[in-house]
Order: C-alpha cells, then sequence, then structure tokens
C-alpha cells in the first residue's frame, strides 16, 4: 500500500502556543502542525504533508530559506519535510489551504469556499496529483548495485503506516483489547530475500531486485546467512523473507557495528496471499538460524497491558534506548496483531529531533 504523502484532512483543533503571538498548533487526526495565527479555523478542510514528504517548491516556496536556492531530489526543485520544534512545540507536517495547494499544479484556479468542497472530501489522496515523493537519504555504493529487475511485484514493499494516520482504528483496538507484538523499529535499510515459486531466489532492497554481487551489502548478507540453501532445504519456495539491513555504510552505523546484519521483520508467503503471524514468523526465523528484531512484547494490549489510552501514549510509549545498543536512542516501535490484521508503527520524537532535525 502506497502512503498518502499528501491528503485532505479536517482541523481537528486549533490551540495557542504558549509565549507565542504569531503561531498556533492545529491538530489534524494524530498529528500536531505549527500553523500561523488564524491561517484556519477548526473544521477547515486543508492539503496535509507528512513529513519526509519532498514539497515541491510551486506549492510552498516558503519552505526554502531566504537568500538560498531550493534544493533539486529526482529532479524536481523543493524542500524535505522535517520533524522541528518551534518555541518549544513539536511540528511534523505542512498544512496548506486547499485552493493553494491546488492552484500550484491544476490547470483550472480554485478559489476559497464551497467550490473545492464540492471537489475534495476528507481522506482524499492527492499525493500523485500533486507530485508528492518520498523523501529517501541518497543510497550509499555498497548499497546501489545493479538491477536485475523491478521489486517483485507479488511480494508487498515494506511499509507500516504511522499512527498519528489510524486514529480511530487505535481507539477501536484498544475498545475491543486487540493484543499485538510490539518490536523495535530498527534504522537501516529494507532488504528481501524472495524465493519464488519457480524456485529462483531474489535479493531485494527496498524498489529493486539486485543482480549477483558480494561487495554489494545486500547480496553480503544473502551469503553471510546462507540464506538461499537455508530457504531451500526448509522449502520455503514462494516466501519472501523481510528485514532491515544495519551495520558499516548503512544509516551512519548507529548501532556501531563491525560487520552488516540482517534482522527479520516480516515473512510473507505469496502462495496464501498473507503474511505469517508474528509467533510464526519468529519461529521460521529461529529454524533459519537468523537474525529478529529486537521483540519488547510478545503479546500486549494497548490499555490493559500497557495502560495506553491515545496516540500521545503511544508516541512516548515508542521513546526509549535501542535493545541492540544502550546509548542509542531507538527508532520506534512497530506493532503487529498477534493473530494478523492491524500493524502500525510509532517513530520516536526523541529520535526524530535529536538525529534527524540537525
Amino acid at each position: 500500500m502506497s502512503r498518502k504523502l499528501a491528503s485532505v484532512r479536517r482541523i481537528n483543533d486549533i490551540q495557542p502556543i504558549p509565549n507565542a503571538d504569531a503561531i498556533q498548533v492545529a491538530t489534524i487526526d494524530g498529528w500536531k502542525v505549527v500553523v500561523k495565527k488564524d491561517a484556519f479555523k477548526v473544521g477547515d478542510l486543508a492539503i496535509y504533508f507528512e513529513i519526509d514528504s519532498w514539497i515541491p517548491t510551486e506549492i510552498a516556496p516558503f519552505l526554502t530559506k531566504e537568500g538560498k536556492q531550493p534544493s533539486v531530489f529526482n529532479e524536481v526543485k523543493g524542500e524535505r519535510l522535517r520533524t522541528v520544534k518551534l518555541r518549544g512545540q513539536l511540528s511534523q507536517g505542512l498544512l496548506v489551504p486547499l485552493n493553494v495547494g491546488m492552484n500550484a499544479f491544476v490547470g483550472s484556479k480554485f478559489d476559497e469556499g464551497q467550490e473545492l468542497m464540492e471537489f475534495f472530501a476528507p481522506g482524499q489522496d492527492l499525493t500523485e496529483l500533486l507530485v508528492i515523493q518520498k523523501w529517501d537519504m541518497p543510497i550509499p555504493a555498497q548499497l546501489a548495485g545493479q538491477a536485475r529487475g523491478n521489486f517483485p511485484s507479488r511480494v508487498p514493499k515494506t511499509d507500516q503506516e504511522r499512527v498519528q494516520n489510524i486514529y480511530s482504528d487505535v481507539v477501536a483496538a484498544n475498545e475491543i483489547g486487540l493484543q499485538f507484538e510490539i518490536t523495535e523499529k530498527l534504522e537501516g535499510s529494507s532488504c528481501t530475500f524472495f524465493l519464488d515459486t519457480e524456485g529462483e531466489f531474489h535479493v531485494c532492497s527496498r524498489n529493486l531486485d539486485l543482480q549477483r554481487d558480494e561487495s554489494n551489502s545486500f547480496w553480503r548478507a544473502a551469503v553471510k546467512y546462507d540464506v538461499e540453501a537455508k530457504m531451500r532445504e526448509h522449502n520455503q519456495i514462494g516466501v519472501a523473507i523481510q528485514g532491515e539491513l544495519i551495520g558499516p555504510g548503512i544509516q551512519d552505523n548507529i548501532y556501531k557495528l563491525n560487520d552488516i546484519e540482517f534482522h527479520v521483520f516480516d515473512v510473507y508467503d505469496v502462495r496464501k496471499g498473507d503474511y505469517l503471524v508474528p509467533a510464526e514468523r519468529q519461529e521460521l526465523t529461529q529454524k533459519l538460524g537468523l537474525l529478529h528484531v529486537p521483540v519488547l512484547s510478545q503479546a500486549a494490549s494497548l490499555y490493559d497491558t500497557l495502560g495506553i489510552t491515545d496516540i500521545p501514549g503511544i508516541l512516548s510509549f515508542a521513546e526509549g534506548k535501542s535493545k541492540l545498543l544502550s546509548s542509542q536512542e531507538r527508532e520506534g516501535i512497530v506493532f503487529k496483531e498477534v493473530n494478523g490484521g492491524m500493524t502500525f508503527k510509532a517513530i520516536s520524537n526523541k529520535y526524530l529531533l535529536d538525529y534527524l532535525v540537525n
């Protein structure tokens, strides 16, 4: 499922910021965004852009610092949206009035008011229409590799919805006491090992099926853990093992490793068209002699076990030290329903501010 990097959202609340006369904080679902004072009203529809979106200059020229030229990403001039703190208030994302955002790229001009309401509804995805891309860090040479083809079409790409986007689902999960496996989200590069139904073995980055090259970190991990032989030995035909590749040359090697490591976080069976449930995944990972992402809880309900009642509680719970390196703030946590179904991630705001803003 592709992420809604730009979507129509209704503003749920607007509050003042202490000691700030020109700005306020708006609430959109589970997100907090700093906006100009009186720019929006509660109940307004606006375009919300998620953090790590690449915003074209035509939509938000003010994101480029005065006196600077816009940056360029995939040949598009613009800027990356980051988590920031303004007057002590965390701000994640960007809110733009509907008419401003649409007039940047749509031929016909829109005015404020009823005309726009006829075209747009809360939740509507505008990512493609507004040419919004997800910003990704430039790929180091040892990760890039040579493409054998596109990522296998029968295997879902690895991604989790952010908890701030599914507020109503989290409320429902609390009400019925859903049980979740909770794991640490590692900061690395997504890697997939796939033994297809024709018996061909694939090593993939997030977007590409890579040619065999043991100077490439993805293939080095496949060889290091003897993944192909182990999958064949245990008859894992049609199975994709997905995980995080961490270590030297990857995301600044924040875990201070001397060699690359691969940690499993998902297993997808294309014959069933579904993921293994957490217990099955952990059992297979152990059987294959692979590493698993750190498990914080095998089965926990948000309220009954953890005492969490809302999105801020989940975000607070996401903060903490990594199980791989006690001095390292963890990137966040991932929740997966123990019987399959609901999954989401919570990124640590402390991690974002400490490591990604500067």
